[in-house]
Formats: C-alpha cells, sequence, structure tokens
C-alpha cells in the first residue's frame, strides 16, 4: 500500500486548508482511511477517519464542526477540508490506512502511513 499526501503549509488562525491522501496498491475490499496527527512535544493524535464504500465519518472532538472528511471510492481518495484553523491545529498531519477503525481511532496506529504533512496556524 502507498499513500501519496498532498495539500499543508501555513495559514493564519481562522483560516483553511485541504489536504487529499491517495492510496494505491490496496488488496483489501473494505478500508478507513484517515489522518492521525502529532504536534511537537505532544502523542499523535487521532483526527478524523472514513470509509470510502460508506458509512458516518469518524471524528475527534477537537475537530467536530471545523473539519470535514471526505472520500472518493473511484479514485480511492480522501480529503481533509480543515475551516477555523487554531494554533493548536499545528501538527505533522500523517494519512494513514487500515481495515480496522480503532487501529486509528483508539490506538492511533495503523497498518499503513503516509509521509507527514505538515500543517503550521501562525499569524
Amino acid at each position: 500500500v502507498q499513500l501519496q499526501a498532498s495539500g499543508g503549509g501555513l495559514v493564519q488562525p481562522g483560516g483553511s486548508l485541504n489536504l487529499s491522501c491517495a492510496a494505491s496498491g490496496v488488496t483489501f475490499n473494505n478500508y478507513y482511511i484517515g489522518w492521525i496527527r502529532q504536534a511537537p512535544r505532544k502523542e499523535r493524535e487521532f483526527v478524523a477517519a472514513i470509509n470510502l464504500s460508506g458509512g458516518s465519518p469518524y471524528y475527534a472532538d477537537s475537530a467536530k464542526g471545523r473539519f470535514t472528511i471526505s472520500g472518493d471510492h473511484a479514485k480511492n481518495t480522501a480529503y481533509l477540508q480543515m475551516n477555523s484553523l487554531k494554533p493548536e491545529d499545528t501538527a505533522v498531519y500523517y494519512c494513514v490506512l487500515d481495515p480496522y477503525i480503532m487501529e486509528i481511532v483508539a490506538d492511533t496506529r495503523a497498518a499503513n502511513w503516509g509521509p507527514g504533512t505538515l500543517v503550521t496556524v501562525s499569524s
């Protein structure tokens, strides 16, 4: 499995960014794709995840109401629209993929990781 991430960068507080993650080489039919982030000197934190085959998305409390995850099953791609960004959202965001949602949500680990994308929210 390969995960190709794009997006990220520097944005002012209150601004928006969009991340995307395209998966290739996936051999299992059902899987979840999402993001885990890690800020400096902090532990990894689940952000959001989705099953591209359908079903409700999953969000961390810190993301609810501000972030929206969506997906394109035909393209094996997920998108994370981040609005109303705060300085505390500053972190490296990792795209992840796993057949089991709890590996991503509860354990902040996954079988497959993409390269990190730095998101910096600062004035």
